[in-house]
């Protein structure tokens, strides 16, 4: 695909802020190309997501698809797989969003909604085998499958150890958190911990023990061995490549963890670049929250393009 001055945004993802945001603008008959990796998304391992009402326990997968197929009622919409590679600004005021294969597209407006990348712990024997089933990333998403069990929440600052060992009592009457023992502030989290009726362990994780994903111990590199089947640890996390690069191109203002800053209509400092979903938000990564930021995005996009149409 060559440069396409008709098109009117770019949505960058098709996760659920991508895809709602698409949706949303077809809506408002606006003309949108999608751009999909053709990478597995970051959820794949999950047997359904939870909380998005009418599609509770619904695949990853099968949502995907579904999305699809109602995208592809509307003329105003393109989907296209590819690996986006750039995103920069053209001297008329619009962008151009550089692909894999060479292609480039030319839009107005541009949004954000690749998603983050988890690195998750490989020197963890048993770590992948466990992930998104016993090893959860959000106990919203995926505590009611793993309720009646016993917990450990692995943490790595102290006001979050001294939450997380009693946060989790809606799914888990036996739950402790789980942290280094060289963590600033260690006594001070144990302290209030045990204030609650909570317990903090530390040691550093070297195994899971599971059987076929179902974990049920947790050994430290010491050799202790602690019983547990479900353990809530969510992944250092960085940018896609294309978002990392977009950040420097275009000076990007990101907060102390990397994640892109955005105002309360999900665009950048830069007018006309957006971002939604896990990729500006550390703490409201759930298919809902990225839904209602993608949401967000197309309105303001749409109004954007009013105003621009009337000469404001």
């Amino acid at each position: 695909m060559s440069s396409n001055t008709d098109t009117e945004t770019v949505i960058v993802g098709a996760g659920p802020a991508g895809l709602t945001a698409a949706l949303v603008l077809a809506r408002y008959r606006h003309r949108v190309v999608v751009v999909d990796s053709r990478q597995a998304p970051r959820n794949s391992v999950s047997a359904g997501v939870h909380g998005h009402i009418g599609l509770d326990g619904v695949s990853p997968a099968e949502i995907r698809s579904r999305a699809w197929q109602e995208l592809s009622r509307y003329s105003t919409v393109e989907l296209l797989e590819a690996d986006a590679e750039s995103v920069r600004t053209t001297g008329g005021g619009r962008f151009r969003v550089g692909l894999g294969n060479g292609d480039t597209i030319e839009a107005s407006t541009v949004l954000l909604a690749t998603g983050v990348i988890d690195i998750y712990p490989t020197h963890v024997d048993g770590f992948s085998a466990c992930w998104g089933h016993t090893v959860i990333h959000c106990p919203f998403c995926l505590g009611e499958e793993n309720a009646d069990r016993r917990w450990g929440a692995v943490v790595d600052n102290a006001e979050l150890a001294a939450l997380s060992a009693v946060a989790f009592r809606a799914w888990s009457k036996d739950t402790i958190a789980i942290c280094r023992e060289s963590m600033p502030g260690l006594e001070t989290a144990r302290t209030a911990a045990q204030s609650m009726g909570g317990d903090v362990v530390t040691g550093t994780i070297g195994r899971l023990h599971h059987r076929q994903g179902f974990l049920y111990a947790v050994e430290f590199d010491d050799g202790r061995v602690l019983e547990r089947e479900t353990l809530v640890w969510t992944p250092s996390q960085r940018q896609q490549p294309v978002v990392a690069r977009t950040i420097g191109e275009l000076s990007l203002t990101v907060d102390d963890a990397g994640f892109v800053g955005v105002n309360d209509t999900q665009c950048t400092n830069v007018p006309g670049l957006y971002a939604a979903g896990d990729l500006a938000s550390r703490w409201k990564q759930s298919f809902t929250a990225s839904a209602a930021a993608g949401a967000t995005a197309a309105d303001a996009i749409h109004a954007s393009a009013i105003l621009g149409a009337a000469g404001h």
